[in-house]
């Protein structure tokens, strides 16, 4: 594309935005390079729909419908080779509020660019993670009739554990094919029809009959051996059922050996494979899947990516799917279901539907019907003592696990604590702050790498407010040394009193998580409150001594 007129172009709109044919003038260029310059021409198309969405909201009088025809026009310039501008134009013609994709757009949009780069040839395979109910298989359903418009001599399956839910993808994509009303399909792609369709089958042609259907929805317990080729996309959506299925070894070995035996086989080696649902365990399909791709070195060559988001943001405990016009699910519902789990003693039920982190079941160290709790009122008197473990971190997805132990004779009470994944500008004041106000007289830090300026930097910070109290340091132990540690500390663990449910603050509540989440066999993303609260029983088992003292700060 000529460069230099682009730029004339554009200087033009900014001097006069008025200038309408300079817009034209734009669109036009982008258009005839579509063919040999595509990358180019679709960006350029971008631009101009934001210069002409600034140049809406800055302007009145006639101009204004036709840029906002111009907006659309780049849209649908563009849905035949951006997912994304797809999305958009397809329901341009419903209400805002009808719409699937623009009221979720800011949170699926990561998804979107993702599929994205499926279809443009830079990953072989992407995993898709999200809570039930928030659009995700109605994404795929959109995605899978934007892939047989571009090309409708692509044979792509997709795969569900029940004849259900492959039923309802095939009446959905043929829905939106069909909707004129309600969908643009044919205005995007003009010169493509439907050749035929079959509901008993489940498959529908564009274009021409083919032995091997632009689209084949079957069942993993479906007739896929012969019946079935995919030389475009292999879409799995949810191969295990459910909790009954997950529980159960067994059930989760013969599905991988369905997928592994029948379904992975359909796909030719240049396939794209999509996997789409619930990670109910380390060992569904799904998770064999990517601990192949992760650690077997002879799929070194294979280029994937990984989404995974969970119902409420591990850093904020806030809800990554609170759409517009009420469509998606707050805050406060997603801690209710929390609560709900957690009461029925069913936690790992929760991380797996909702936080997209499966938990083998038969290794989890901590259930919530293991611990002892208390609603918040320390017992009369003062404690015997109070003693701090900080295990430090410095963002990246670690936290910062700092619990505060109030002991009384032979129980000890967990009464506070600081567990965020900040940075450490961000957590050093909260240490500060949480000694300072349950008046800590000892504390523990891990001193792995950092942990020793971490501590020197709490200790200065309370020396400057007139605070004095007896500091240690640990060495970090390597990750099998830690998990050994927890293992051997648990049953002490589990005689710490904890703050019962309605008592608990938002850290306090991802505290608890994180601890209900670890488990002794398999991997663990972060270990931060076990190994925290191993640290404190270490302490109350050593010896330490001190109170804290109060003096007039230096001049």
């Amino acid at each position: 594309m000529d460069k230099l007129l682009i730029a004339k172009i554009l200087a033009k709109i900014k001097k006069t935005p008025t200038d309408y044919q300079a817009y034209e003038d734009l669109f036009s260029l982008c258009r005839a390079a579509i063919s040999d310059e595509r990358k180019e021409a679709l960006s350029y198309s971008t631009m101009l729909r934001s210069i002409c969405e600034k140049s809406i909201r800055q302007l009145s009088g006639g101009i204004i419908p036709k840029l906002v025809k111009l907006s659309n026009r780049t849209l649908l310039f563009e849905a035949p080779y951006l997912f994304d501008s797809y999305m958009q134009y397809l329901e341009i013609n419903r209400k805002p509020q009808e719409r699937f994709y623009l009221p979720r757009r800011k949170r699926l949009k990561e998804v979107v660019d993702a599929i994205q780069e499926l279809v443009d040839d830079e990953l072989d395979e992407l995993f898709i993670s999200m809570p039930p109910r928030v659009g995700k298989t109605t994404l795929i359903m959109f995605a899978l009739t934007w892939i047989v418009g571009r090309n409708s001599e692509l044979s792509n399956l997709y795969s569900a554990y029940s004849d259900v839910i492959t039923a309802a993808m095939y009446s959905g994509a043929l829905e939106v094919i069909n909707d004129s009303y309600t969908y643009t399909w044919h205005e995007i792609f003009p010169d493509c029809k439907i050749a035929n369709t079959n509901a008993k089958d489940e498959i529908l042609n564009i274009d021409r009959k083919k032995r091997y259907p632009s689209l084949t929805c079957r069942s993993l317990y479906g007739t896929l051996n012969g019946a079935c080729d995919c030389n475009g996309f292999l879409v799995s959506d949810d191969l295990i059922g459910g909790i009954e299925e997950a529980l159960n070894k067994d059930r989760l070995a013969s599905a991988w050996f369905k997928v592994d035996n029948n379904l992975i086989p359909r796909a030719k080696e240049n396939a794209k494979r999509l996997w789409v649902g619930t990670r109910w365990s380390m060992v569904d399909p799904a998770g064999v899947r990517m601990d192949l791709l992760i650690n077997d070195p002879t799929y070194a060559t294979v280029r994937y990516k990984i989404i995974n988001i969970p119902a409420l943001d591990p850093e904020t405990d806030e809800s990554n799917f609170d759409y517009q016009y009420g469509v998606g699910f707050s805050t406060e519902y997603y801690r209710q279901r929390r609560a709900s789990f957690e009461r029925n003693n069913d936690i790992a039920s929760w991380n797996a539907q909702y936080m997209g982190e499966p938990i083998e079941r038969d290794g989890t160290l901590f259930a919530p019907e293991d611990l002892r709790y208390y609603n918040g009122i320390l017992p009369d008197g003062e404690p015997d003592r109070i003693f701090m473990a900080c295990d430090p971190a410095f963002g990246g997805g670690d936290f910062v696990s700092a619990p505060v132990a109030f002991q009384y004779d032979n129980d000890v009470f967990i009464h506070d604590l600081v567990f965020n994944a900040g940075d450490k500008k961000i957590t050093r004041p909260m240490v500060v702050e949480l000694v300072l106000r349950n008046k800590v007289q000892a504390a523990q830090f891990e001193a792995n790498n950092g942990g020793e300026e971490y501590q020197e930097w709490v200790e200065a910070r309370l020396k400057e407010k007139g605070y004095r109290l007896n500091i240690t340091s640990k060495r970090a132990q390597t990750t099998k040394k830690k998990e050994l540690r927890i293992f051997d500390k648990a049953p002490e663990i589990r005689e710490f009193y904890f703050l019962e449910q309605g008592k608990r603050s938002k850290e306090y509540s991802q505290f608890m998580m994180n601890l209900f989440s670890f488990k002794i066999t398999g991997k663990n993303k972060n270990d931060d409150a076990p190994d925290s609260l191993a640290m404190l029983v270490e302490m109350r088992d050593g010896t330490f001594g001190g109170k804290p003292e109060i003096f007039r700060r230096p001049f």
